[in-house]
């Protein structure tokens, strides 16, 4: 994703209470593939749930898997680990950490009255 532009499109996801937190689900956007993250930092009485849109195909492994990754962090990158070679994406900018030319990209999403969405 171009993140000098804003997006012009918002595509409507599920209910944030339907991704598990600390989870991902495949959401087809604009044709796409997208993996959609919902993270929740802290406890469940003051974490805070932000939620991150990336492309779901993993390009070391050449398949669609990204949203069943793991998510963690790398010092202060938050990202998932694909589930087949265990690359990291960053979740904020889509960068491959072990590999840049394996970088997918990344897009906003946001949380309104109670809604992921995800803006192309």
């Amino acid at each position: 994703m171009n993140h000098d532009r804003l997006p012009t499109h918002w595509t409507p996801i599920c209910a944030l209470d339907d991704i598990v937190p600390n989870t991902g689900v495949c959401a087809l956007v604009n044709g796409e593939q997208v993996a959609v993250f919902h993270v929740n930092s802290g406890s469940a009485s003051t974490g805070a749930s932000m939620v991150y849109a990336i492309d779901n195909f993993d390009p070391g492994s050449q398949a669609a898997v990204l949203s069943r990754g793991l998510i963690g962090s790398l010092g202060d990158r938050l990202v998932v680990a694909s589930p087949i070679y265990k690359h990291h994406f960053d979740l904020r900018t889509g960068e491959c950490l072990e590999t840049p030319a394996y970088s997918v990209s990344a897009f906003a999403a946001r949380v309104e009255d109670g809604q992921v969405w995800v803006g192309h």
